[in-house]
């Protein structure tokens, strides 16, 4: 799927955006998948506004913005098992950070048309901290995606900075890093945007009448362990290429409590 360039490319910049990853097909029956997650989270009342709270944009925007995110997705609907593992998704991810991959967690990213959450400027990196910093996400495009209906935005090079100090819910100071300084990674449906968890990236508001749908994955080398036990998935540790060299480290430090 990429070139030695592509992965050069992204070792210098922190992200790396891959065309073509998944096919229509693909892309249809996850589209299906993400919509009816929603339907059943809102039958049991789990249907819930994830969008993010904070001071980079007055109260009376935010409580307008909507924002439908569920974990673990993996555990939903079979149609993400098979996009976590894909050839081509493997085949890319061997090259960021193999020969080892593993699996950390899943998660969707819905913005509805019109009122869809923004996210401000980010690393993912104080959501799970880890040693070696290999800890990328796969973020697949569903939809197309443009700057009118809220595309991701990246900071290129900025992983290099290491771990920078956030505020409120692990966000960066609005006015030091705006939204609108990032370099727009606008996106077709099938594509899949790589990024370092250290690469500073957030998106703007869905102010289209288009659906914006993401499913995401966090993937790292199973060698780079946490710093700190948080962000517990069940299953994380899932070896998607090559090995796990520590026999004794396979699963994630967990107490189970009765």
């Amino acid at each position: 799927m990429i070139r030695v360039e592509d992965a050069e490319f992204y070792k210098e910049n922190g992200y790396l955006l891959v065309k073509g990853v998944f096919n229509s097909e693909e892309v249809v029956q996850m589209r299906k998948a993400v919509d009816a997650i929603i339907q059943r989270a809102a039958m049991v009342n789990r249907d819930e506004n994830a969008a993010w709270q904070g001071e980079f944009l007055p109260p009376e925007q935010l409580k307008k913005l909507v924002l439908k995110g569920f974990h673990d997705v993996h555990y939903h609907d079979a149609a993400f098992m098979r996009a976590a593992i894909h050839p081509n998704m493997v085949s890319v991810l061997e090259k960021l950070i193999g020969p080892n991959v593993q699996l950390h967690h899943s998660k969707m990213l819905v913005k509805p048309p019109e009122n869809g959450a923004a996210f401000p400027m980010h690393q993912d990196q104080p959501y799970f901290p880890h040693e070696k910093h290999t800890m990328l996400a796969a973020s697949i495009h569903l939809d197309n995606a443009d700057e009118e209906n809220g595309c991701l935005r990246v900071v290129p090079g900025s992983h290099k900075q290491g771990p920078m100090q956030h505020v409120g819910r692990h966000y960066l100071d609005h006015k030091a890093y705006p939204i609108s300084d990032g370099t727009l990674c606008e996106a077709e449906a099938g594509d899949v945007l790589f990024f370092n968890y250290l690469t500073i990236h957030g998106s703007s508001a869905n102010r289209s009448e288009r659906t914006r749908r993401n499913v995401l994955f966090q993937y790292r080398d199973p060698e780079d362990f946490p710093t700190q036990n948080v962000h517990f998935d069940w299953g994380m540790g899932l070896m998607i290429s090559g090995e796990n060299p520590n026999f004794d480290k396979v699963k994630p430090n967990y107490q189970i409590v009765e």
